[in-house]
């Protein structure tokens, strides 16, 4: 099997062609059993615009080498483990999870324990530059825009020499998004190509076809859109409990931050009817994806893991972060609002 798939990754592939398909062929397999349609930008996974055309882009993303690379994973956890194609999404998206985006997310929070740790130096260091800044000013007959532009430039140096000397740079904290954005694209278009044709057929038999029965529960057939929206829900749902878990963690943030949450709010209700109109393979492993990501937070509150991880401990950590939360919870969505009524 690694030897079929290693030549299939590095024989080239030919152009794909697009057809266009009839109304009552977009509705129902050459079985004869319906199932709900996709819409016309799913049926045609990508579009037969050359690399100038308005659908070049995405031709070449969907053929590109990660891509393909997600594929081949997919492909190797569904022959490696024997289960059905959701138990093989299910499996893919814990085992990428479990091992490229928790111990991302683990450093993630080392970096911003220890530059929170620095807040107290930070302070005290612009404490004493603001007096020396103040004086010299004064001496030198600076005006307040000057005194304010040496302040500042004189601070940034400065904390870049403690984040230096921590080696915690902030920016270091964003690497996790860097990784799990881009993986997560690149999986949903790998589903996307298995789901429409587009891609690899293994034993005779396409991906495809294999995704028809390849569900479960009400989704039997992974190609097509989840008509109940269960799915597409329950994706949005466990977002917005992400979103409220971080809300709920930084009280008293600024007014940026604030908006920033509201618009991780709307994207995430948003995420609803986008969910709605792609396979039940995508959304499937958007779910389980939302699913790791919300078990991933909470994990991380952990005192215990954090320990093991070796994460500093700062003033903000509770040694009861679970109560901590489920209080913060019931006072700002039931005490506040049964004492309005």
């Amino acid at each position: 099997m690694l030897c079929r798939l290693s030549v299939r990754w590095l024989r080239p592939r030919p152009a794909l062609r697009v057809r266009v398909l009839e109304p009552s062929l977009a509705r129902a397999p050459a079985g004869g059993a319906k199932r709900s349609a996709l819409p016309v930008w799913a049926v045609a996974s990508v579009s037969t615009a050359g690399p100038s055309g308005a659908g070049g882009w995405y031709e070449a993303l969907a053929t590109s080498a990660p891509v393909q690379g997600a594929e081949d994973v997919l492909l190797l956890a569904h022959t490696a483990s024997g289960l059905p194609w959701w138990g093989s999404i299910l499996l893919t998206t814990v085992a990428l999870r479990g091992a490229v985006t928790l111990p991302l997310a683990a450093y993630q929070h080392y970096i911003l324990a220890k530059v929170e740790n620095l807040q107290p130096e930070i302070k005290n260091i612009a404490r004493h530059l603001n007096q020396e800044v103040a004086v010299r000013a004064h001496q030198l007959g600076w005006s307040k825009r000057v005194a304010r532009l040496t302040y500042l430039k004189t601070m940034r140096r400065l904390v870049s020499e403690l984040y230096v000397r921590d080696n915690c740079h902030p920016f270091k904290a964003t690497v996790l998004v860097w990784i799990q954005l881009p993986m997560w694209i690149f999986m949903s278009i790998a589903l996307q190509n298995f789901s429409t044709g587009a891609a690899h057929s293994e034993a005779g038999f396409s991906v495809q076809e294999q995704l028809t029965t390849g569900g479960v529960l009400w989704f039997h057939d992974l190609t097509a859109l989840d008509s109940t929206w269960i799915l597409p829900v329950s994706v949005g749902v466990i977002n917005l409990l992400i979103v409220e878990i971080f809300a709920l963690q930084k009280l008293g943030k600024a007014r940026f931050q604030k908006y920033v949450t509201y618009f991780v709010r709307a994207l995430s209700v948003l995420m609803i009817p986008i969910a709605a109109t792609v396979p039940s393979s995508i959304v499937l492993y958007w779910l389980c994806s939302s699913f790791m990501g919300l078990s991933q937070n909470l994990l991380l509150r952990s005192p215990r893991f954090r320990q093991l991880c070796r994460i500093p401990l700062t003033k903000l950590d509770s040694d009861t972060p679970y109560k901590d939360l489920l209080a913060a919870f019931h006072f700002k969505f039931i005490s506040r609002k049964s004492r309005t009524f």
